[in-house]
């Protein structure tokens, strides 16, 4: 179907008119649907990564994280809210601070019991500028957004989001790698395309979509490159998320990290960085260090043998990655290339450089693919010092503003309480993670996701998305757990994981106590396994 035809499939009035009792019913039935699919959907997926790279690393459970979960999120946390509206009243949040003249931070919770339970320790935090406002999403005017799908992961909850929390119909355009995925989202969204409030087109309308009289905004999920393209073709505003470097900045410590503190935190960090063969836009790139922290090269040998023997390979698979592997490896000759699993596999390969120089290749780009490198700041080892060093260096060297990744353990924090939450406010950055990976943030309804580029030019893009709460004005989305957290992922067990995928996915479709039961203990249980690779 073309984006014009799609168009014409709309009715944007109708929706905005259309009570939330049917909506809360439209939401249940697509969810259904998903249940009904889902396999279908990480099998294509999966078979689409393992055909690029011509080996078969890719499985149908990680797929299924990628696929149906976030979408699945997205869909049960708009129930919830629709619940709530239906009752007369929106969700309220958990608490409103002023921090300084014109910004306000409002942590808001899960609206389930159950959420809240899965969450364990996890706090989330939405920055505001201006007095927070708050908008149901019924009464926001009718309108029509374009999304255009992202190529890494084709799962487009934007769809939901713009929909359910803006009140407009969809026109959605896949990316050329995800177009057998987009067949059976229609199957999944059936429920919706009968009510005219989305319509799906091929992914060849890249030119003609922004260009459609009667858009009222556009989402594109992408490069930075066609993001700049889109906007100057479209007529309406761009609302884009383009990644970038994301730096991991490691706080020295008040006291020395154990052994099991080390191990932990690197295991975390690596399971981030493999996700996808390195194919997401939140993954921590940089790692930024005090040069003079006695435990910086306990880290870094730490964070190496996570890439080698405690987390399972990855496969890079995005079209172009092992051009972008060169351009790192011709510019930093003292890159390492790690080879997860003894070599097993081809695409598995992982690149490490340290001790870059701020203005080296390797800040001033964005890798997306298995790669990592490290800046050692030549400033004192203590948070006094180094975090305003951090983030001074992020927000004038680093390429991109979208997600921000910092580890601190809690004495640290404690003591240092005012120098993070300094930093916190002062980094640039779309999203915000403490003590867990920003990739969270994107898979979190609650908050928010998408640069932080004001007066900044354009690298992550413009805007976010989402925030079930719906308050407007969001400058940034913050998200702190604890520094030894039981909910951190780890890809330390290929078994374990693939347990926790099927189980999150059972869950996210199915948000059944019996469910969530499987789920909690089935983490439980796989945390005796040993390593299975």
């Amino acid at each position: 179907m073309t984006a014009e035809e799609a168009l014409k499939q709309l009715e944007p009035e109708k929706w905005a008119k259309t009570p939330a009792h049917v909506r809360l019913h439209l939401l249940e039935e697509v969810r259904s649907n998903l249940k009904e699919h889902a396999e279908e959907l990480a099998r294509t997926d999966r078979n689409m990564k393992n055909r690029l790279m011509g080996e078969d690393i890719f499985g149908i459970p990680e797929s299924m994280i990628s696929t149906a979960v976030p979408v699945a999120n997205t869909l049960t946390a708009c129930i919830h809210l629709y619940e709530s509206i239906l009752k007369g009243k929106m969700p309220e949040p958990a608490n409103i601070t002023q921090v300084k003249e014109g910004i306000y931070d409002i942590e808001v919770a899960p609206l389930d019991a159950k959420d809240k339970m899965l969450s364990g320790t996890q706090k989330f935090h939405l920055r505001v500028k201006g007095k927070p406002k708050q908008v149901n999403p019924m009464d926001k005017p009718a309108g029509v957004i374009a999304v255009s799908g992202a190529g890494n992961y084709s799962s487009s909850l934007e769809m939901v989001k713009a929909m359910f929390l803006e009140n407009c119909a969809v026109i959605h355009k896949p990316h050329k790698l995800n177009e057998e995925t987009d067949k059976i989202w229609e199957k999944i969204f059936q429920p919706l395309i009968e009510v005219k409030v989305i319509a799906f087109c091929s992914a060849d309308q890249g030119r003609a979509l922004p260009k459609l009289e009667g858009l009222s905004k556009i989402y594109f999920t992408g490069s930075t490159g066609v993001a700049k393209a889109i906007s100057d073709a479209a007529s309406v505003p761009l609302i884009s998320e383009c990644g970038g470097n994301n730096p991991l900045i490691v706080v020295p410590g008040e006291r020395e990290w154990t052994q099991k503190e080390m191990v932990h935190q690197a295991n975390q960090v690596i399971t981030a960085a493999k996700l996808n063969g390195g194919a997401v836009c939140g993954r921590p790139q940089t790692v930024v260090t005090s040069r003079l922290w006695p435990q910086r090269r306990v880290f870094l040998d730490a964070l190496k043998k996570a890439i080698v023997e405690d987390t399972p390979a990855a496969g890079t698979y995005y079209p172009g990655s092992e051009d972008v592997k060169k351009s790192f490896i011709d510019n930093h000759p003292n890159a390492v290339r790690l080879s997860p699993e003894k070599g097993r596999y081809t695409n598995g390969e992982f690149v490490f450089i340290e001790n870059v120089d701020e203005d080296s290749f390797a800040v001033k780009n964005e890798a997306f693919c298995q790669i990592m490198n490290e800046v050692a700041l030549d400033v004192p080892a203590n948070s006094a010092d180094f975090l305003p060093a951090a983030t001074d260096f992020c927000n004038s060297k680093l390429h991109g503003t979208l997600g921000c990744m910092i580890i601190i353990d809690e004495k640290t924090q404690k003591t240092y309480k005012e120098a993070l939450d300094t930093a916190v406010s002062e980094l640039s950055y779309g999203g915000i993670a403490v003590n867990t990976i920003p990739p969270m943030i994107f898979l979190s309804p609650l908050l928010t996701w998408g640069g932080n580029e004001e007066g900044k030019e354009f690298v992550s893009g413009i805007g976010n998305f989402g925030n079930i709460y719906n308050f407007e004005n969001i400058e940034k989305s913050i998200l702190y757990d604890n520094f030894m957290s039981m909910g951190h992922m780890m890809r330390i067990n290929q078994k374990a994981f693939d347990h926790l995928a099927i189980h999150m996915t059972d869950f996210a479709i199915n948000p059944t106590w019996m469910n969530f039961t499987r789920l909690m203990g089935g983490a439980v249980i796989d945390g005796f396994r040993d390593k299975d690779f």
